[in-house]
């Protein structure tokens, strides 16, 4: 084989995930996160190399641990709120099998979702890819209302997944998104053509996307706690001769 081979960038992971605090506790109470879901604070605007492996032992022994505590110290809810709550979440699932018409495909909208994504929040950003980004993301949310399930059945469906997962990701997306087009700097693997340098005056701090309902995230800031290590400039080799 002469032929070139073509490279490109990817998603490998993110520098986030769900706020919690130092025992793995969100601001959900009794909820609690460890590991590549949860954002404890140890990466920052970029991830370390093996970072993951030691934040999930470490912090998924605390969520254990403070999970139990919780457990202990609150007593259990009735049985009739439990299943008031998972007949709410079944009533979702059911209304995507009754559902007929519908003019979307999961791989329709999510192709669309990464061509989005990787042309206005890729390696490189500016205001109007973002902007152009965000909107894209609130036509594809609209659209996944009339999302077609194909596969009807009750056991082992992949369609039935594939079409819940949709939607988080579709959510996961105007989070980083609308983050994106707030933070005009550039940050770790942020990185603004519009806004080259860094701020830490305005943006030492983390972006917190809050969703309540169908509206897009609400974009809000929570202080970065430094201890002995301080952000330095990034730069790469020796100073320059």
């Amino acid at each position: 084989m002469h032929e070139p081979i073509p490279v490109r960038p990817v998603v490998h992971y993110t520098m986030g995930g769900i706020h919690t605090d130092i025992d793995a506790a969100t601001p959900l109470p009794g909820l609690f996160a460890a590991g590549e879901c949860a954002c404890v604070s140890i990466n920052g605007a970029n991830r370390l190399g093996s970072n993951s492996l030691t934040e999930l032992l470490v912090f998924g022994a605390r969520a254990g641990r403070g999970a139990a505590a919780f457990a202990k110290a609150n007593p259990m809810g009735s049985a009739s709120a439990t299943r008031d709550g998972a007949e709410v979440a079944q009533a979702r699932i059911r209304a995507l099998f009754v559902r007929e018409g519908g003019r979307e495909t999961v791989f329709g909208l999510r192709k669309a979702m990464n061509d989005t994504m990787e042309s206005g929040a890729g390696v490189y950003r500016s205001e109007a890819a973002l902007q152009e980004t965000c909107r894209v993301l609130a036509d594809l949310r609209r659209r996944y209302d009339v999302v077609q399930l194909q596969d009807r059945s009750n056991v082992f469906n992949t369609d039935l997944i594939q079409v819940l997962e949709l939607d988080a990701m579709l959510q996961v997306a105007e989070a980083v998104a609308h983050s994106a087009v707030q933070r005009k700097e550039s940050r770790g693997s942020h990185q603004r053509l519009d806004h080259p340098e860094r701020d830490d005056d305005n943006y030492l701090k983390h972006s917190l996307a809050t969703y309540r309902g169908a509206e897009a995230p609400t974009v809000s800031y929570c202080d970065v706690v430094i201890t002995r290590s301080k952000p330095a400039e990034r730069v790469y080799g020796g100073a320059a001769a």
